[in-house]
């Protein structure tokens, strides 16, 4: 009776309180009130893209922040991330048929011979979130694995995540072998784990250190107008 309750109260609030409860249903992570928003918006005629930007992404813009400053944990960002995740599961097939513009494109995976995956998923859905496609390959990845994916999807960033000391020299490995095919700077490549720190991320040539979620969208997001910037003035 309490979700008729609230699906009630979300079909009668103006679009921009519809919007602005939407962001806090993020916030706290209530998947099923975000899926019942973004199918109120659609009925509206509000356009995919709008819901994303307006509503789901900006809502992400702020754990993001929160999570950043100390104020949101991991599981509570998982749980907004999930929302997030139900609502883009409506408006994905959508924005295809739209065309809608995206951020970018980002293949993620974690490095051979580590199996964690907690931070990598949450990169991938706070990424998603921000309005980039992301191609998650997974866990204990060779660089064969890397090389297949960035040949398939041809993404602009190729991210990394290892967890473990004894691991994250292999992110060289792959980096290295990208420069030898020639290839390297095709892409954007990013790190990240609990060990690295902004030398090693330099040390092994990646194009930056991230060292939580929030702070890879926003190196996304920066990296990759930079690089519009650049073809454009080339």
């Amino acid at each position: 009776m309490a979700d008729d309750d609230e699906d009630i109260v979300l079909s009668e609030l103006e679009d921009d309180d519809l919007v602005q409860q939407m962001m806090d249903d993020l916030y706290d992570g209530l998947k099923e009130e975000i899926e019942e928003g973004v199918r109120i918006l659609l009925e509206r005629g509000w356009t995919p893209y709008d819901i994303l930007t307006k509503a789901l992404v900006e809502g992400m813009r702020i754990v993001g922040i929160d999570f950043r400053d100390g104020i949101l944990f991991v599981p509570e960002v998982l749980l907004s991330a999930n929302a997030m995740k139900a609502g883009m599961t409506i408006l994905r097939p959508l924005l295809v048929e739209t065309g809608a513009p995206k951020m970018g494109k980002v293949v993620i995976g974690t490095v051979k011979g580590d199996i964690h995956d907690i931070g990598k998923n949450l990169v991938g859905m706070m990424l998603e979130g921000a309005g980039f496609e992301v191609i998650d390959i997974g866990i204990n990845n060779p660089v064969e694995n890397y090389l297949e994916a960035l040949e398939e999807h041809k993404p602009d960033i190729l991210g990394m995540s290892a967890l473990l000391t004894t691991t994250m020299p292999y992110m060289k490995v792959v980096i290295d072998t990208l420069s030898e095919k020639s290839i390297r700077d095709d892409y954007i490549v990013l790190v990240g784990g609990a060990p690295l720190n902004e030398e090693f991320a330099e040390a092994i040539g990646a194009d930056a250190y991230c060292r939580d979620a929030a702070v890879a969208v926003e190196t996304a997001k920066d990296l990759i107008a930079r690089r519009h910037n650049q073809a454009a003035a080339g």
